[in-house]
């Protein structure tokens, strides 16, 4: 499997996981309380499995090697993908700090919780779409055979070294027993957002 393809796998997992988010988020806009369990184990899974997993890889090896090919870390498509990690990573702890403050009874906070995960599911909806039909393709049309073999060795080595033997198994599980709890449909066929090319900004999320 190429690189960019086990990328794209991951994607349809993280997909799994925003369509429950997307549960949460409604249930707390229509008045219900918080489900803090489910809310934490899906913001552990956008923690680990998301970003410091799978956005691990895109900035350790995919990125840097596109730049090296001549793709302008600050202006290009890669410049705009790294900037889209940051804005998942605010949203990300904007949920973490409204959990917590549900959890200790400020129920507000639920609200909170709501409004970033809303800007968080869309945001990375937008950003997978971006990936997936436009700067995948770039790597795969700019990327040699060698230089794609060395990056299936380097995510390889992030699963085991920076990750963790086993954790990317227990994460898809997470993703899969979330999706059961919030009857979520655990396949490929989720929403497909709309967006601007590989070098549009979104807006910026909210503040925590």
């Amino acid at each position: 499997m190429s690189p960019t393809e086990t990328l794209k796998q991951e994607h349809r997992v993280i997909e799994i996981v925003l369509s429950c988010l997307d549960r949460l988020s409604l249930a707390c806009s229509e008045g219900k309380p918080l489900d803090a369990q489910s809310a934490s184990e899906a913001v552990d899974f956008f923690k680990v499995f998301a970003d410091r997993c799978h956005h691990g890889k895109e900035e350790d090896l995919l990125f840097p090697m596109m730049e090296s090919k001549g793709f302008s870390p600050e202006h290009g498509p890669t410049g705009v993908m790294r900037h889209e990690h940051e804005l998942g990573r605010r949203s990300i702890q904007g949920m973490t700090d409204a959990i917590r403050d549900f959890s200790a009874g400020k129920s507000e906070a639920q609200q909170r919780f709501a409004e970033h995960a809303k800007s968080y599911s869309e945001l990375l909806r937008q950003h997978i779409q971006k990936e997936d039909h436009c700067l995948f393709q770039m790597a795969d049309q700019t990327l040699t055979p060698a230089e794609k073999e060395e990056l299936s060795r380097g995510f390889a080595r992030i699963e085991t070294e920076h990750v963790g033997e086993g954790t990317h198994e227990r994460y898809l599980e997470l993703a899969h027993a979330l999706a059961k709890r919030l009857g979520v449909t655990a396949g490929p066929t989720l929403q497909v957002a709309t967006g601007g090319g590989c070098c549009s900004h979104p807006p910026h999320a909210p503040q925590a």
